[in-house]
């Protein structure tokens, strides 16, 4: 998959909330940035093919940091050691030209659906595995991330460049795509963004072939999770794919599926295990 189309998912990516009250985190305003006609052909990122998801969105992140005019990275994933062990990372220090300030932005970009079943909507935000939370990664980010700026380990770091702790203004770049149960795909939940709504998810009984045996589908590899799903290239039959799925059910990953209809229609969606 070119990394131009990734970075264009990227691009087209939304906050989780604009609410600067939002659970007491500062959202950093990525979306000012990404509307500053950052040019989309990515051909000055250099990823390795086998890099993480999570770290090609840090690469994304900084591009679009380096082609704005208001912000200049100063520094980016900074190691934090106690006794040569690392005891955390801060992911940018960024100086806004505009209003003179220095940040410290830690950036997340996720992957949630929702679970009815459980109660409360910030609760009903779950990894497609089970295996983290938004309020996990919330509770992450304001006891451990965010607070390591200020740990007597940190200190020595930010002297050598100059910099006043006490002068950083921390703010979360928190990016998210969410997955809703297909019988709720056309209501507005009333926390988040619903911008971020990008799919469904299903229960492995609901992927039938009267439903989507006219469909065309592709399960990309994680990395290309951010990518719109018109960009893929190879495509399977309903029976070809469904087997694909079966494996990864048994193995409780529950995968991400793009799928094509009538020619040019694109959707993407989740078959879960659990």
């Amino acid at each position: 998959m070119p990394i131009k189309n990734e970075y264009l998912g990227f691009l087209n990516s939304k906050p989780l909330w604009n609410d600067k009250a939002f659970l007491n985190l500062s959202p950093f305003g990525i979306e000012e940035v990404l509307e500053n006609d950052v040019l989309p052909d990515a051909t000055e990122i250099n990823i390795r093919d086998n890099e993480v998801l999570g770290k090609r969105i840090e690469y994304f992140f900084e591009y679009c940091i380096t082609n704005s005019d208001r912000y200049e990275v100063i520094a980016k994933n900074i190691q934090v050691y106690l006794d040569k062990i690392t005891i955390g990372e801060l992911d940018f220090l960024i100086k806004d030209h505009r209003d003179n300030k220095t940040l410290h932005i830690e950036v997340v970009y996720k992957f949630y659906l929702y679970d009815s079943l459980i109660e409360g909507e910030l609760k009903q935000w779950i990894g497609p595995n089970r295996k983290d939370t938004l309020l996990q990664k919330i509770e992450k980010l304001k006891t451990k991330q965010l607070p390591l700026l200020y740990r007597d380990e940190t200190l020595p770091i930010l002297e050598d460049l100059q910099i006043d702790p006490k002068s950083i203004h921390q703010q979360v770049c928190y990016m998210a795509n969410l997955f809703v149960p297909i019988s709720m795909k056309n209501e507005l939940l009333p926390i988040i963004n619903n911008q971020c709504i990008v799919g469904f998810w299903l229960r492995s009984e609901a992927f039938t072939l009267e439903q989507y045996g006219s469909c065309y589908f592709n399960i990309p590899k994680k990395k290309d999770w951010v990518t719109d799903p018109k960009h893929g290239d190879i495509w399977f039959s309903f029976d070809d794919i469904k087997e694909q799925v079966q494996v990864l059910l048994s193995q409780k990953k529950s995968p991400l599926l793009w799928m094509r209809s009538n020619g040019d229609s694109y959707k993407r969606f989740f078959v879960v295990w659990w």
